[in-house]
């Protein structure tokens, strides 16, 4: 059983690296893990469909960003923002990058929409990306490193939520810490993605590179905006009147699907987008955000397989021999390396940490790792794997934006770049944390 988790992760790497479409790589590693367990197909199949529903509020809700992202640009003030950064940012590569970076880290902390301004500003911009020859894989680090470096250091937003699951996961089994401590023991591990940043976009990335059609292995979902000069109107402001409404309703009712559904009602309402077009947007939409969305749900059903059939709670026992030495270093490095394949195969730190907090709290007390040293296991454990796990929102989202025109792979231009940026100083810092807290 302990070897469940490992080989199903790894089916679903290898498939994904070789280019199989990551939902058949996905119900490939389900039915491998569920096998593995003692399921049969038909077992692991109704396993794998009864999780789904785990994440259809993400799902739906994708759907619909993608619907009213369509429509923002059908109106032309995406024209106006891509004619500003033309006129401001041409030739400035690195400063393109870094910017799209601290957009997308306000997206977690200051104004909580998550990906959904992706499918916004992204695809806009990419006739811009082609004609500066930017390496797309550099906005897709920055992209990543602004979905996860700023909840995982800043106890805000989704931030709030993360370190409260930490905090949770850790006081139900017998170890009480505050946000606060949770927050400070993160503080190491978050500033691994700073460097992992700073080496994709001044190292790594800053070379030329054009984008090759059909790279993403889809057809172009969108016609590029037009850069003649837009003048802007009224349409234009009552755009912007529906987007701030979808913002704030978004944020008053913590939920992101009646947030997409005001600004898509308000688009219509205004007459911005005339009625009889709402047949193309919502379509359109569904081809820009449904492959993330149908992502999430098999991505939940994988996860339900793996926590129903014990094989997490395997992992960990089996790795006990390993951590009865009391070498901390030693413990510290198992702890993390199974968080590593829990994350890549469920897709989501947030998801991870309640099954994990369970599993290693025990083993930090019988360890003697103060409680910070625990919080910044379990953290780093959780968000390890969430950059660069085909499964993972933060690495889907930059996808769908990267590649609506068809020229971005998500697998070897998101999830290998983001992988290799991110995992690895996560892995180091917080590592080198959990020894010194």
């Amino acid at each position: 059983m302990e070897w469940v988790v490992i080989v199903s992760v790894l089916v679903m790497t290898v498939l994904s690296l070789l280019r199989v479409n990551v939902i058949l790589a996905i119900i490939a590693a389900s039915l491998t893990a569920g096998l593995m367990a003692g399921l049969s197909v038909v077992d692991s199949i109704e396993m794998l469909v009864s999780g789904m529903g785990g994440q259809a509020n993400t799902a739906l809700s994708y759907i619909l960003l993608g619907a009213f992202a369509v429509a923002i640009s059908y109106t032309g003030i995406t024209s106006i923002l891509v004619n500003y950064l033309i006129r401001v940012l041409t030739g400035k590569k690195t400063m393109m990058v870094l910017a799209i970076a601290g957009v997308a880290c306000l997206s977690q902390n200051v104004v909580p929409v998550h990906i959904a301004f992706i499918p916004i500003l992204i695809p806009p911009l990419l006739k811009l990306f082609d004609e500066m020859r930017l390496d797309r894989r550099a906005v897709a680090c920055a992209l990543t490193f602004g979905l996860k470096a700023p909840y995982v250091m800043i106890p805000a937003g989704f931030g709030l939520i993360f370190h409260g699951i930490i905090v949770d996961g850790m006081v139900q089994n017998g170890s009480a810490l505050t946000i606060k401590e949770s927050a400070l023991s993160m503080l190491i591990p978050g500033s691994g993605m700073i460097v992992g940043l700073l080496i994709a976009v001044f190292i790594t990335y800053r070379k030329d590179r054009v984008a090759k059609p059909g790279a993403g292995g889809t057809e172009p979902m969108i016609k590029a905006p037009s850069t003649e000069k837009v003048t802007f109107n009224s349409k234009h402001l009552l755009t912007i009147i529906a987007i701030i409404a979808a913002l704030i309703v978004q944020i008053w009712t913590d939920n992101l699907i009646a947030g997409a559904l005001t600004g898509i009602a308000l688009m219509f309402l205004f007459i911005v987008v005339p009625f009889k077009k709402g047949d193309k947007i919502v379509t359109d939409g569904i081809s820009m955000m449904g492959m993330i969305a149908f992502v999430m749900l098999i991505a939940s059903g994988y996860g339900t397989v793996l926590k129903e059939t014990g094989a997490v709670q395997a992992l960990v026992e089996a790795s006990s021999g390993f951590l009865d030495n009391g070498n901390k270093s030693v413990i510290a490095f198992i702890l993390l390396l199974v968080g590593l394949l829990v994350t890549l195969g469920i897709g989501s730190s947030f998801g991870t940490i309640p099954i994990i907090a369970s599993l290693f709290v025990p083993i930090c007390l019988a360890a003697g790792f103060s409680p910070m040293a625990t919080a910044a296991l379990i953290g780093t454990a959780g968000a390890l794997g969430d950059a660069g796990s085909p499964a993972s929102d933060s690495t889907l989202g930059p996808t769908s934006g990267l590649n609506a025109d068809g020229k971005h792979n998500h697998i070897w231009d998101t999830c290998v770049p983001t992988f290799v940026h991110y995992n690895i100083p996560l892995f180091v810092f917080g590592w080198i944390t959990a020894l010194i807290l």
